[in-house]
């Protein structure tokens, strides 16, 4: 599909289901166009998002409807669609149930006055929409007629109150609802080689979803500003944090593109351990204790072995191997190719990483969450790694594909992994070389001072010896860097504002043009970064500035509260993986950051 393919789905109609391990991006128009099963990095077996109807989808829809319209039922990631057509109403409920270890969709579709017609379309394609599977009509063991769908280790069991019909290698059905009939239908994923499992009631399995994601939900006391946006971002980090092994994938798809046609088209269907200790940080801010020792556990698992061996990513299951290749079947979002599976920046070497580790476990001290003897003796050996390579150039946090460099970013969050190292020995008197990581925690904030600032430009820059800003500098404010009335930072937010503000306030990563990332194209605003923005400007008690931004940058998630990675102002749509933790967790701390303000300056109850 080209970019002006009236098939295209804008990439902000998509609502999100999930289930804890894995993730389905519907359509507003009832069409399952994503969907990885079992897990969050096993490949698709319904790719329209990325290609065609061809390569996969499952839609439920009333073709006739006028206005449509959705919400998550309370506080959950239950989907509640309303069509409304000239002969009638109907309303979809649908989820991916949770606790009862299964891989499963359900939807169930009413009719609530008059009557309406109904399309329903199944058409499966696994290894990422390029695989057609045998289908096969059977009998389970309840005598209740099913379809299946097996391709190598993959099966798909469609079961419901009417199922679709072969037709030119999909399955379809059209029929008619009248005032209180309803269908229900329910899609189950297991291994080819296993037998069909039991049938399972669906308004149960609804409520109950509903039901646990509300507890979850509530268990957060939260009562402030931006109250609705502050827990529906939290629950979309939950959706993307995997409940069996803690790991917290960066979004849950591949290759939306950053640059509409272009090539800057990514896999975030892993596990960065900055992202992931980022979410960390947000949660434990908002009392959820649990999921930090969860990820510590995760991360303890994932990086053991040689400190030198530390990755920038893994895999859900902390695995290593995360190769990158192309999918040449699939056409690409509004043609933009390559489409991605695995992630290149896996080999990188990115010395911002331990940042934001050793912060998200410093917060997690201060809440309270005591060290192991295996935890702290993990933290000490990765911050000695650090500091034998701290003076190397890196490819820094926005992971360019050109020459490595002495990015200020990187060696801001050098220095913030080694203050925390330090204040964590200092307060909970735990064993650590002081005093050679006191030394040489002044050393990089001294080399930080002397390259990374420009006197001509008044600024920081990005790298050492560059004249131009990136908006990864707005870390300066929030890990404390140096002092909130320090004039060197308020002059660095300015001219990031000055050079990367495109419209008020949203941001851009960086210029392109000037940074050499060894990527062709542009792209849009980064919205972790204009949540950055906020966040530094609270902190810097600017607040009715911080104001401004929250409320532009909030008001640009769709009408279920998701957000994407970019967001286009001049064609009004977002851009890049959706949802995207790290739009939302920024969301969170840039809201909390807010909040502390307005209570430093008095102007809250």
């Amino acid at each position: 599909m080209s970019d002006n393919d009236p098939d295209l789905v804008p990439i902000s109609e998509y609502a999100v289901l999930g289930d804890g391990s894995t993730a389905a991006l519907v359509s507003r128009r009832g069409s399952i166009d994503w969907l990885c099963l079992p897990g969050f990095d096993s490949a698709a077996c319904f790719a329209r998002l990325l290609g065609t109807r061809e390569n996969g989808h499952w839609l439920l829809t009333v073709p006739t409807a006028t206005r449509v319209t959705r919400r998550y039922v309370a506080e959950s990631f239950v989907l509640e669609t309303t069509y409304e057509a000239p002969t009638g109403t109907a309303v979809v409920l649908e989820a991916m149930p949770l606790g009862d270890g299964r891989s499963d969709v359900v939807r169930r579709i009413e009719c609530t006055s008059g009557h309406v017609e109904v399309e329903h379309r199944w058409v499966v394609r696994f290894g990422y929409g390029g695989i057609e599977p045998w289908v096969s009509r059977l009998t389970d063991e309840r005598g209740e007629d099913a379809i299946r769908a097996i391709a190598g280790p993959d099966s798909l069991i469609l079961r419901g109150d009417r199922l679709p019909i072969a037709a030119d290698r999909h399955h379809e059905d059209h029929f008619t609802l009248a005032r209180g009939e309803v269908v229900e239908l329910a899609l189950t994923w297991v291994p080819s080689w296993q037998p069909v499992p039991e049938r399972l009631t669906i308004d149960d399995r609804l409520d109950h979803t509903r039901v646990q994601w509300g507890l979850w939900a509530r268990s957060c006391a939260y009562e402030g500003s931006y109250r609705e946006a502050v827990i529906r971002s939290l629950l979309v980090l939950r959706l993307l944090t995997d409940a069996e092994t803690g790991g917290i994938v960066a979004a849950a798809t591949t290759s939306l593109p950053e640059d509409f046609g272009g090539e800057r088209n990514w896999d975030y269907r892993y596990c960065w351990l900055r992202d992931a200790a980022l979410t960390i940080e947000a949660l434990v801010e908002h009392g959820y204790r649990d999921e930090a020792t969860q990820w510590r556990g995760w991360l303890l698992r994932a990086v053991a072995g040689d400190p030198a061996d530390l990755q920038i990513m893994y895999r859900v299951d902390g695995g290593r191997d995360i190769p990158e290749r192309e999918l040449s079947h699939l056409a690409g979002y509004a043609g933009s190719t390559p489409v991605r599976v695995g992630n290149l920046a896996v080999g990188q070497v990115q010395n911002d990483v331990l940042g934001e580790v050793m912060c998200a476990l410093e917060t997690a001290r201060e809440d309270g969450i005591d060290e192991t003897t295996d935890s702290w003796s993990l933290q000490r050996h990765l911050v000695d790694e650090l500091l034998q390579h701290w003076r190397d150039p890196d490819r820094g946090i926005w992971e360019v594909r050109g020459d490595p460099r002495h990015f200020t970013h990187s060696k801001v969050m050098a220095w913030a992994a080694v203050d925390r190292a330090v204040r964590a020995a200092e307060k909970h008197d735990l064993d650590a070389p002081l005093e050679r990581w006191r030394r040489e925690r002044d050393a990089i904030h001294a080399d930080v001072l002397e390259h990374g600032w420009s006197d001509e430009r008044g600024t920081f820059v990005q790298s050492y010896g560059a004249e131009h800003v990136d908006a990864a500098l707005l870390q300066l404010v929030i890990v404390g860097f140096l002092p909130p009335d320090d004039e060197r930072l308020r002059s660095t937010v300015a001219a990031i504002r000055r050079d990367l503000e495109v419209a008020p306030g949203l941001l851009r990563r960086y210029e392109t043009e000037k940074s050499d990332d060894g990527v062709a194209g542009d792209e849009h605003p980064f919205l972790a970064c204009s949540f950055w923005l906020a966040d530094a400007l609270a902190r810097l008690d600017d607040i009715d500035a911080a104001t401004d931004v929250l409320d532009t940058v909030i008001g640009l998630a769709n009408d279920v509260g998701l957000l994407a990675e970019q967001f286009d102002p001049r064609g009004r749509r977002m851009a890049g993986n959706v949802p995207q933790a790290l739009s939302h967790l920024a969301l969170v701390r840039a809201v909390h950051s807010h909040d502390l303000a307005l209570e430093r300056a008095g102007r809250r109850d």
